[in-house]
């Protein structure tokens, strides 16, 4: 492993100085399953390690009517899956964290580490794209909040300034159904094939996302309302449309060919369980 100095902040001020401070040379630590194991391998690095674990400002999820679900920065997917403030309306976050990894890593690892990772197959970005989540971004010079859909710019890259942290993610009130299902080569110990997540709220809006099928998760919307439609019915129609906005590649984990005919049958079986309310 490189060599760097691992830096403990008391407060969300410190981090910010210290980020302001050393920029690209800054590597932000809340759970660390992504960039200590790319500082072992040499793909990631860093002269100072900024470890905001300990930041009680940042921790904490909280609901409210007015401003929705908001989860800190270092909250780990466990403490989501455990969490009563998670409401039957955001339960498909919940399914998404349930399938990363396994119960040792959903300790340590983050819903904003994943986020801020940025990966195609990051597998709690769809959801949080159906949930029209947005990232609270602070630096030095104040904050301001980006919506998911102009968060991610490519591969691993996003719209952070070298000099921003995510404090946080907020979820806007909605009312509705979600569904989410991954395909991995191995479960518990791999990163996604393919990802879908879809959401149906009670107005009729439906919402789909997918992962792992273009460099940045893919967000597909202004679908015909369904609140009096059949949804089933235009499962093909709403697939085609997807189709259309997807780009898959082939890599070590699935070939071009599985990742379509994946996210066809995905996108349809998710339209097929929104539909029968399963």
């Amino acid at each position: 492993m490189q060599d760097f100095q691992y830096i403990k902040p008391k407060n969300l001020e410190e981090a910010l100085e210290l980020i302001d401070k050393f920029g690209k040379e800054v590597k932000i630590l809340a759970g660390g399953t992504d960039v200590i194991v790319g500082l072992k391998g040499n793909t990631v690095h860093c002269k100072y390690l900024v470890d905001i674990k300990g930041i009680n400002e940042l921790r904490g999820i909280e609901y409210n009517e007015v401003d929705g679900l908001s989860i800190g920065s270092p909250v780990t997917l466990n403490e989501i899956i455990e969490s009563d403030k998670i409401g039957p309306s955001y339960k498909v976050l919940i399914d998404a964290s349930k399938s990363l990894a396994n119960a040792l890593i959903r300790n340590r690892a983050t819903l904003v580490g994943n986020i801020c990772n940025s990966s195609p197959g990051g597998d709690m970005l769809p959801t949080s794209l159906v949930l029209e989540g947005k990232v609270c971004v602070s630096s030095v010079n104040g904050n301001r909040e980006i919506p998911l859909k102009d968060f991610f710019t490519g591969v691993k890259r996003n719209a952070l300034k070298t000099n921003e942290m995510v404090t946080k993610v907020i979820y806007p009130p909605i009312k509705g159904e979600g569904r989410f299902i991954k395909k991995s080569r191995i479960k518990g110990h791999d990163l996604s094939q393919i990802s879908v997540a879809g959401y149906l709220k009670e107005n009729g809006d439906l919402k789909i996302s997918l992962g792992a099928v273009a460099p940045t998760p893919i967000l597909v919307e202004d679908f015909d309302n369904y609140k009096n439609k059949n949804l089933i019915a235009d499962k093909n129609k709403i697939a085609d449309k997807v189709m259309s906005k997807i780009n898959p590649i082939d890599d070590v984990r699935a070939t071009k060919e599985y990742r379509l005919a994946m996210a066809r049958y995905l996108t349809c079986e998710i339209l097929k369980q929104l539909g029968e309310g399963k």
